[in-house]
């Protein structure tokens, strides 16, 4: 054996002998150290899966951890003439690896990214302070960190148990979603309210340096929110039929998160993330003093039949005295074709998974329409206008895999022209044209158009 091999063989049987004694010692021992030398306590978990996620937990229920991982891979075909081109393809949509965990009788954590594309992003991160023992299952509790603004049920309800592949645009476009924030939650018996007060984004790269050289470069202070939502839901004791009202408010500061500060910006693609065209979008809305977001929910379930709509309005309040109005809303339906039941989180304020009918899953019919307005005024703001119809069937197979297909009509009007970037009819010589002012199309017949087809496999564990 040659002199390098037979030190590295040497220096490997050390470490292994010293291991060795290090372990038989703690086995006969009932004392256990950290890395920093100290004595930890010791806490037996079991394992066990429940619904189909990996689950360690102690015998007095009170610490637990779990795992919450999740992968969505999507694709997309595209039909039609539209003016621009539209590619098919593939992608990872999600890929989401989350640690959870409940420690002592009162406190909870969690951390979540998504490395999807090759991307790296922080999703939920926080801390949690419920003032009742879990086990109570009711009461005040605070929580701090980064995680979804309390704003609309379908941002609100995790991409895991969403109906369609994509949440409708108004709700893409304005749903807040994730912020860095300190929020106050209480629910009891039929009455849920939430409120708090957030910061930046933090998720990406991108928006964390542009905040970092806004507060480098010129001093900005990072902006703010208020938001707030309350839901109240009569029938919340009868597992198969309830309803669900709700109305949430927020008032908004410009963030520096964004690329220019002082601004807001609202664009969305358009119901699948294949196509990576924004028709949708107001550019940069600057000198903007405040925004106020406002909506209200309704949705109401009976076995495995249920539905499910949502109003959003949001006005921009300019500091020159000028207002620019958006909204839009959505309404959907579904049934759970072979007897499976839909389930609602009355701790949460939205649906959760269901309950199969068969063995083999259950499928599930859906439809929606939605309907989302960026037209504020001639001489303001004319981000475009979008409705869409879209039928989907899922195929719920256990409590881990679900396949989603989804079959949807879009059409957009003149001023979707993705910023003047995208061609939205003809002028008056027969060209393509992206001005909408130049459009000879008739009303209703400008505006790029199109249908696809979108299929998303998902597992989650």
């Amino acid at each position: 054996m040659r002199k390098p091999q037979m030190i590295s063989f040497m220096l490997l049987l050390a470490i292994i002998i010293g291991t060795g004694g290090i372990v038989s010692g703690q086995d006969n021992d009932s004392v256990r150290y950290n890395e920093y030398g100290l004595a930890v306590k010791r806490t037996p978990l079991q394992a066990e899966r429940r619904n189909g996620v990996l689950v360690f937990e102690s015998k007095d229920q009170k610490a637990r951890v779990w795992t919450d991982l999740r992968v969505q891979a999507d694709g997309a075909i595209f039909f039609g003439e539209p003016y621009n081109p539209i590619g098919n393809g593939t992608s990872i949509r999600r890929a989401r690896m989350a640690f959870k965990t409940l420690f002592g009788e009162h406190w909870y954590g969690e951390i979540d990214m998504d490395i999807s594309n090759s991307e790296l992003e922080l999703k939920d991160a926080y801390l949690r302070y419920s003032f009742n023992k879990h086990s109570v299952g009711h009461g005040l509790e605070i929580q701090i960190g980064n995680f979804k603004e309390p704003f609309s049920m379908e941002t609100t309800t995790t991409s895991r148990y969403l109906a369609f592949i994509e949440r409708a645009n108004v709700v893409a476009t304005f749903g807040p979603s994730r912020h860095i924030g300190i929020m106050a939650s209480y629910y009891k018996n039929w009455f849920l309210a939430l409120g708090g007060v957030h910061f930046q984004d933090i998720g990406g790269l991108e928006e964390r340096t542009f905040s970092k050289d806004a507060n480098k470069d010129f001093g900005i202070d990072e902006g703010y929110s208020y938001t707030g939502r309350l839901v109240v839901m009569p029938g919340y004791a009868n597992p198969d039929f309830g309803l669900h009202f709700g109305m949430a408010g927020s008032y908004r500061t410009p963030t520096t998160d964004a690329e220019i500060p002082g601004s807001f910006r609202y664009s969305t693609r358009s119901l699948i993330s294949i196509n990576r065209k924004k028709y949708l979008d107001t550019d940069d809305i600057v000198n903007v003093d405040h925004a106020l977001l406002g909506g209200l929910e309704f949705a109401a379930y009976y076995k495995g039949l249920r539905m499910q709509s949502e109003y959003i309005t949001n006005k921009v309040n300019l500091k020159n005295g000028g207002v620019e109005k958006f909204g839009g809303f959505y309404v959907y339906g579904t049934w759970l074709m072979f007897g499976g039941k839909h389930n609602y989180d009355v701790t949460a304020g939205e649906f959760t998974q269901p309950s199969r009918g068969k063995k083999w899953g259950d499928l599930e019919l859906a439809f929606r329409y939605d309907y989302i307005d960026l037209n504020s005024r001639q001489e303001g703001i004319m981000g475009g206008a979008a409705d869409g119809y879209t039928i989907g069937l899922n195929w719920h197979a256990n409590e881990n895999v679900k396949i989603m297909l989804n079959y949807a009509i879009l059409n957009h009007d003149r001023y979707a022209n993705g910023k003047g970037k995208l061609f939205v009819g003809h002028d008056i010589d027969g060209n393509l044209t992206k001005k909408p002012s130049q459009v000879v199309e008739a009303a209703g017949k400008a505006g790029e158009d199109f249908s696809f087809l979108g299929i998303r496999c998902e597992i989650d564990f």
